[in-house]
């Protein structure tokens, strides 16, 4: 404990009220959400890796940034309330499917204005999915990896905004806690962070410094929001992973794979540590299309990763987006469930993955065609999977920069 100074008050009995408010009242200026006082338990060692086939497992895709639309698509899911349910909310965090276990794709940051209300309310609902014996497990997409990275390209300035509010909160609970003379004083995740960014119109400062401090490793929100997810995940005969996997991730490890990219969100080995390798390129189990891109997929190699996998049937991705919906090849062995649900990235119909029976039973849950009218299916001449691709990126960052300068894996002083 850091010794009371004569200008800080003491707390006495309380430093652990006084550090619980400080979080509480962050949290609710941020995200609007109140968390269960009872201090959480603490993380695994690692990020699951396996698990049990669930009585009822569902699959969303990539969330990018829009809290309507995951709202929708979790709905859809029977994971909330239906919206004019009595009692329900339009931001109900009560989970409503019992024992089902619930995997989304990764992807929940960039393009859109709502990543940190994203990540509260997913955290907040996954609580909730626990307490009634069920389970919500977001897996890492490559717009973690990137942003955890420094690498902004695909940010907007609704984001930047966000990260902004965030971090003068942040502060505030700080203070708080530093008015406190009996408690640990805590990291200032701001220290080292660069406060200028030249190329870049001086109005986004502030929130590209936010951003940085926020998810770079060991950031407050990497380290409580993305470092216990998993990169891969295997739940029954269903392999899930944002991008795919090759032979030589299963040779590497999954678990080995998960372990590694949690050690260095949480900052294990510094704030400035560069990604694992098997999650940066175009080979990347976040970046990875051979699986999910077009009709004519390599199934003969598709077959032969899933044979390494003990029980494996099929992998689940996401990632690319499917203009038509969720769609299988390779004899259902390649499910891909990206639907660019994101009113960032085409506003698509909201469908989820249903996966009953141990696997046997594997159906699509598409919005009631009542409704099906106020989404659009946009197939536009450069789609945000083709300019991703391409490292072509209009609709982010690059729409704050002066010129052709773009920040991308900006450095941190540690």
């Amino acid at each position: 404990m850091a010794p009371a100074s004569p200008d800080v008050p003491a707390c006495a009995g309380l430093p652990a009220a006084v550090s619980a408010f400080a979080d509480a009242f962050v949290d609710f200026s941020v995200s609007g959400i109140f968390f269960p006082t009872n201090p959480p338990p603490p993380p695994p060692p690692a990020p699951p890796t396996f698990l049990p086939s669930p009585s009822r497992l569902v699959a969303i895709g990539d969330l990018h940034g829009d809290l309507p639309k995951s709202l929708t698509a979790l709905r859809l899911a029977g994971l909330l309330p239906p919206a004019n349910s009595p009692g329900s909310s339009a931001s109900s965090t009560s989970w409503s499917a019992g024992p089902t276990l619930a995997v989304q794709l990764g992807d929940i940051l960039d393009r859109g204005g709502d990543e940190l209300r994203l990540l509260y309310f997913l955290r907040r609902l996954s609580i909730s999915a626990a307490a009634q014996g069920g389970a919500l497990l977001p897996i890492l997409g490559n717009h973690e990896v990137m942003n955890v990275s420094g690498d902004f390209r695909f940010v907007t300035p609704q984001g930047l905004q966000e990260f902004s509010g965030w971090a003068g909160w942040y502060r505030a609970g700080l203070a708080i806690k530093r008015r406190c003379g009996g408690l640990e004083q805590p990291k200032n995740p701001f220290l080292g962070v660069p406060k200028a960014f030249p190329g870049i119109k001086r109005e986004f400062w502030d929130g590209i410094r936010s951003r940085l401090a926020a998810l770079r490793p060991d950031g407050p929100i990497a380290r409580r929001f993305l470092a216990d997810l998993p990169t891969v995940l295997v739940v029954g005969d269903s392999v899930f992973v944002h991008g795919g996997l090759l032979e030589a991730n299963v040779e590497y490890g999954l678990e080995r794979i998960n372990a590694e990219v949690s050690d260095w969100i949480r900052g294990e080995h510094g704030n400035n540590a560069r990604a694992p390798e098997y999650v940066c390129g175009r080979d990347a189990v976040v970046w990875l299309r051979r699986f999910s891109e077009g009709f004519n997929c390599d199934c003969q190699r598709l077959q032969g990763v899933l044979g390494m996998i003990p029980g494996a049937k099929r992998m689940v991705m996401g990632h690319t987006i499917q203009s038509e919906g969720i769609n299988a090849v390779c004899g259902a062995q390649a499910v891909r469930v990206d639907v660019g649900l994101s009113r960032g990235c085409g506003n698509g119909l909201p469908e989820v993955l249903e996966i009953n029976g141990g696997g046997s039973d594997v159906r699509v849950i598409t919005t009631d065609p009542t409704e099906a009218w106020q989404y659009r299916k946009q197939k536009p001449e450069k789609s945000a999977t083709a300019l991703e691709k391409k490292g072509e990126v209009k609709d982010g960052l690059a729409l704050l920069v002066r010129e052709s300068h773009v920040l991308k894996g900006v450095e941190a002083k540690a």
